[in-house]
């Protein structure tokens, strides 16, 4: 009996430490302990509590059966928080050592929770710490899953101004072992508030277990501004139009989930009106407050088009084409305006009176100017709202394979041999089917500043090369042709440069009707609108092989003849080399005479 008494302690101490999984070591010198968490393990999931020591370095890897893929969550993460991540952190590889492709990497400085997944049959962890004598604690979860299996209801895309989502299944438990994602994005110039209306999910201090996490941003690796778990309802707000919400759930403990709700926040403060102009469409804002005054309700704004109905949150926005929604377009001399009235309903024709103003928001859109003009009237019994804004047409300029035009060129910098004949297009992006593009002036320049020297194609809507042909007019695309060339003396890039002008395409007296004309004439009628547009660079592919590729330009003459005249760095050489031997020889004869000056005449003795 006493040999069992003083046995006991001994056998408790190797039945604790069987409980430890000792992992294998990087460097011989340390180790990782890792305790297994649940009370269900399987070969298909596992949980890990990492509790690490200073000084630690240490691997382990993880093998995955075929024909499946593996997920890892690190659902907490305690390391240094002064540490940095060079000196403390987890990495995690493909492969079965830590020479195989990183696939991410955990610190302190981690702003999200940290998920991989990999199909590979083998994930290697990389464990190093630094030396600070603090508490480090990790809580890592793992399991296998079939890739060609989806989770209904799990994740998603949403992107009108307002909507709801909930976990799967819910109001009934949540699904095991399930990642879903929801991304969330309005239109620009909104944030996006959510609000959390259910929550029933494991209760956990770290939310280790089943969680919900929100990031404000497009994705998962954006900024953490929220991990919850058990019973809340908590809400947030993003700072920009985006916002991503996951849903993490193990083996066990499976509750009802969540239910969630989001809208829309304008993000710019707005007393009154807001008017921008792009090149295909208008986009309103009105303030609610604004509205207020009036006393009526803000469904009952109009267009020119009734049918053309707004959106609204914190404040109502329409957005409709600049061809549509009973928008009227008018050319003048120099410019070409869209202009449509917002406005309440007009009454009744039975009604006798009124103790309400009338409200007009007239908004207008210039394609000309850089600057914007607001201005507001009140009269006695009428209000009217005058919008007036800048906007720019879009415009682009792209290389094509062919007279086609049907496939662009995506090349940069484009590589062409001398004399080849290159395809231009010139496109106007705009909802308005009544506009027309004419070329008014494209150069060339070996440099994107365009400093000189430079070289005119097309001047004045004439062709100043002798291999320039210019399309005529279609539609909403200015073309040309020409063939390739270098400039003498310079690098071999060629950058290109067109003016572009805009007219009404019923206008048979514009600028872009009259073609090709001198200088003299050209005061006779104006443009509507003008821009620049830039493509480049276009490179010889001659100098594509000197340069490896590697796009950059350099000069090179390895493909010229032994025939060919000294150029001036030989003429510079050879001036170099025939001043050496001059001053050597200068030197040699210099010696020699002085040499000679040494020998003195001595009268020789009388004996």
């Amino acid at each position: 009996m006493e040999l069992v008494r003083r046995l006991m302690p001994l056998t408790l101490l190797i039945l604790s430490c069987l409980v430890e999984l000792t992992l294998a070591e990087a460097e011989g010198n340390s180790s990782c302990r890792v305790s297994l968490g649940g009370a269900n393990l399987t070969e298909t999931h596992k949980a890990m509590i990492l509790q690490l020591n200073p000084d630690e370095n240490c691997t382990w890897t993880i093998e995955k059966p075929e024909n499946k893929s593996i997920r890892i969550i690190l659902s907490y993460v305690q390391l240094d928080p002064d540490g940095s991540c060079e000196s403390e952190s987890i990495k995690v590889f493909e492969g079965s050592s830590s020479n195989g492709p990183l696939l991410g990497q955990v610190c302190s400085k981690n702003n999200y929770v940290p998920v991989f997944e990999s199909s590979s049959n083998t994930l290697t962890f990389q464990i190093v710490t630094d030396s600070a004598r603090i508490q480090r604690t990790v809580f890592l979860f793992y399991y296998f899953f079939s890739p060609n299996t989806s989770i209904p209801n799990c994740g998603g895309y949403l992107d009108t101004l307002e909507g709801s989502f909930t976990s799967p299944n819910y109001p009934k438990p949540h699904p095991e072992l399930a990642y879903c994602v929801w991304h969330i994005q309005v239109e620009k110039g909104y944030k996006i508030k959510l609000n959390f209306e259910d929550i029933l999910l494991e209760i956990d201090k770290q939310c280790k277990f089943d969680f919900i996490a929100v990031y404000d941003g497009p994705s998962t690796n954006s900024g953490l501004i929220g991990q919850v778990c058990g019973y809340v309802t908590p809400t947030y707000e993003s700072s920009s139009n985006s916002l991503t919400v996951v849903l993490s759930t193990d083996y066990a403990n499976s509750y009802r989930g969540f239910s969630a709700s989001y809208t829309s926040i304008y993000a710019e403060n707005i007393n009154t009106t807001s008017l921008t102009c792009s090149s295909d469409k208008m986009r309103v804002i009105i303030s609610k407050l604004f509205l207020e005054t009036f006393h009526s309700n803000e469904n009952n704004l109009q267009l020119n088009d009734p049918t053309c109905r707004p959106k609204l949150s914190n404040v109502v926005e329409f957005s409709f084409p600049l061809n549509g929604c009973g928008t009227i377009k008018k050319v003048e001399d120099e410019s070409i305006t869209y202009t449509n009235i917002i406005t309440f309903p007009a009454s009744s024709a039975s009604e006798v009176i009124t103790r309400q103003k009338h409200l007009q928001i007239i908004v207008k859109c210039e394609m000309e100017h850089n600057s914007t003009v607001e201005i507001m009237y009140i009269t006695e019994d009428d209000v009217i709202q005058n919008q007036i804004a800048v906007g720019k047409y879009n415009i682009s300029m792209a290389l094509f394979e062919s007279d086609s035009f049907e496939k662009t060129i995506l090349e940069s910098p484009y590589y062409v041999d001398l004399n080849q004949t290159l395809f231009v297009q010139v496109s106007l992006h705009t909802s308005d089917p009544n506009l027309t593009v004419f070329l008014d002036t494209c150069r060339a320049s070996p440099t994107s500043d365009f400093a000189s020297p430079t070289y005119d194609i097309i001047k004045s809507g004439c062709s100043q090369d002798e291999t320039c042909k210019v399309y005529p007019l279609f539609e909403h695309y200015g073309r040309f042709q020409f063939n390739a060339f270098k400039f003498l003396r310079s690098m071999a890039s060629v950058y290109l440069q067109c003016k572009v002008l805009i007219c009404d395409s019923s206008d048979h007296q514009s600028r872009c009707s009259q073609g090709c004309i001198s200088r003299s004439k050209r005061d006779i009628s104006s443009y509507k609108w003008k821009t620049d547009s830039i493509i480049g660079p276009i490179r010889l592919k001659r100098d594509q092989r000197a340069s490896g590729n590697s796009g950059f330009q350099h000069e090179t003459h390895a493909e010229e003849t032994p025939n060919q005249p000294f150029n001036s760095l030989h003429l510079f050489s050879f001036m170099v080399l025939a001043l050496n031997v001059v001053i050597v020889a200068t030197i040699t004869v210099r010696h020699f005479v002085n040499q000679r000056a040494d020998y003195k005449y001595q009268k020789l003795q009388d004996y």
